[in-house]
C-alpha cells in the first residue's frame, strides 16, 4: 500500500528560519520569564535543569513557539540595561536552542543589540512590545536579519503606560497605529509582521474589553494576529483575584479573542490553552 501524502497549502503555514508554524489553526506562545520579577512567575525558573523541564512540558502540551524575556515589562518596571537583559539570556536561550532545536524561538526584546545577539543564539523571532519606538534600530536590524516580528501596540512605557491612559477611541487609534505600523515595518524590508494590540499595555480595564470585543477588526490585514493576556490585571479586576487564581478567567478571554480571530495566544499555562483551541475549533 502506497504512502497517503497530506498536501499543506503555503497559506496555511509560516516559515519561520527554516522550521513551519501552522497558521490555518491557532497556536501557543509559551511565556519563558528569565526575570526575577515579572508579575506572576518571576524567579520561579530557578535552576537551569528546573527551566528545561518546564520547557519540555510546554513542548509535550503542544505549545509551537517560546518566548524568552530576560526584562519585565509590568506596569511601573524599570528597564535593567542592555548587559543584565543579554547576561540573563543568553546561556538559557543557548541551552534551549541546543536541547530543542526544532522548536521556535522568540525573543521578548525591544532592543535591536539583544535581538542581534540572540540571533546569534539561534533565537528565530523578535516580539517587540514598542514596535520600534524604544530603538530606532530594531526595524532595520529585523529587517536585515531576515526575522518575523511581532508588533505590539503600547501606549507610553512599561514605566508610565498605566498612569491613566487616555484614548478618543480606542480601537480606532490602534488600527490607525497598525495601519501606519505595517507600512513602516513593510517599508523597512521586514516581510512577516505578526500584531498585538496589547492588552494591559496602556489601557484601562475598559480600554482592554473593549479592544477584544472588537479584535475581529484586526484581520482586515490578513497577518497573523497574537494576543496575550495571560494572567493579567483586566482578568483579576473583574474576577477580584491575583495573578495566581486568575488561570480560570484567562481561559475564557483566550476563549472569546479564538472566536473573534486570534491565530496565536501568548501564555503561562500551554495546556489550558490547547484545550481552548480544541474546543473552539470544534464550533468551526
Amino acid at each position: 500500500m502506497s504512502k497517503q501524502v497530506t498536501q499543506i497549502n503555503a497559506k496555511d503555514v509560516l516559515i519561520v528560519n527554516g522550521k513551519m508554524l501552522t497558521i490555518s489553526k491557532p497556536s501557543v506562545m509559551s511565556i519563558v520569564n528569565l526575570t526575577p520579577d515579572s508579575f506572576y512567575d518571576g524567579g520561579k525558573q530557578g535552576s537551569y535543569k528546573k527551566l528545561l523541564k518546564r520547557v519540555e512540558k510546554d513542548i509535550d502540551h503542544g505549545c509551537s513557539i517560546l518566548d524568552l524575556g530576560a526584562e519585565s515589562t509590568r506596569p511601573g518596571s524599570e528597564p535593567v540595561g542592555v548587559e543584565e537583559e543579554l547576561k540573563r539570556l543568553l546561556p538559557a536561550l543557548k541551552l534551549i536552542r541546543n536541547t530543542f532545536p526544532e522548536i521556535i524561538i522568540s525573543i521578548d526584546t525591544y532592543r535591536s543589540e539583544t535581538a542581534l545577539a540572540a540571533v546569534e543564539q539561534g533565537a528565530d523571532m523578535i516580539n517587540d512590545i514598542s514596535s520600534g519606538a524604544m530603538d530606532k534600530n530594531m526595524l532595520k536590524t529585523v529587517a536585515e536579519l531576515k526575522l518575523h516580528y511581532i508588533a505590539m501596540h503600547i501606549k507610553g512605557t512599561p514605566k508610565t503606560m498605566q498612569v491613566k491612559p487616555v484614548y478618543k477611541n480606542v480601537v480606532k487609534e490602534v488600527n490607525d497605529f497598525f495601519t501606519s505600523k505595517l507600512k513602516e515595518c513593510k517599508a523597512a524590508g521586514i516581510k512577516n509582521t505578526i500584531i498585538d494590540p496589547g492588552f494591559g499595555f496602556g489601557k484601562t480595564l475598559e480600554h482592554n474589553y473593549e479592544l477584544l470585543n472588537r479584535l475581529e477588526e484586526l484581520k482586515k490585514y490578513k497577518v497573523p494576529i497574537l494576543v496575550g493576556v495571560s494572567r493579567k490585571g483586566m482578568i483579576q479586576k473583574v474576577l477580584n483575584c491575583d495573578a495566581e487564581h486568575a488561570l480560570n478567567g484567562t481561559s475564557v478571554v483566550n476563549t472569546i479573542a479564538l472566536l473573534k480571530g486570534a491565530n496565536i495566544l501568548r501564555v503561562h499555562d500551554v495546556k489550558e490553552a490547547i484545550e481552548a483551541i480544541k474546543i473552539v475549533g470544534m464550533m468551526k
